[in-house]
């Protein structure tokens, strides 16, 4: 039998960031994990409830300086917050913006290619977006 590959805990990851373990820290970061795409503020303050709204903002502002979360304006400005740990990096792939509800869609499609850059530049990070109107939003209009 092959040996199964286990996700490190929401603690663990919370320890190994040098973050002090907490239930709110717990309750966000296990709901990162858990998202299907990435997360607004407002989303995760209607899902955990019992985090007050300024708590939710330093615990996300910690996970993001820490390097447990991303953190990437829609295309209405707002800020959404994707889980970030070895099993699941969240750049490896292409997001679709919807410009009705704002919402953000991870794509199965590996983002292109970044172009070569000139003599003496240094590539720390790229993001490839698509921007329309998603599924939901379409139907709606119709």
């Amino acid at each position: 039998m092959g040996k199964e590959t286990l996700s490190p805990t929401s603690a663990a990851l919370l320890r190994a960031a040098g973050i002090k373990v907490t239930q709110p820290r717990l309750a966000v970061l296990d709901a990162l994990r858990a998202a299907a795409r990435p997360m607004s503020h407002a989303e995760l303050e209607a899902l955990l409830v019992e985090i007050d709204r300024v708590t939710l903002y330093r615990i996300l502002d910690a996970f993001v300086r820490h390097g447990l979360a991303s953190k990437a304006a829609d295309a209405r400005g707002v800020f959404r917050f994707a889980a970030r740990d070895a099993q699941r990096e969240h750049g490896g792939h292409v997001h679709f913006r919807c410009e009705t509800c704002g919402g953000v869609f991870c794509l199965s499609a590996p983002p292109p290619a970044p172009p070569r850059l000139p003599r003496g530049f240094l590539l720390a990070e790229a993001e490839f977006d698509l921007r329309g109107t998603c599924a939901q939003c379409a139907k709606a209009r119709r």
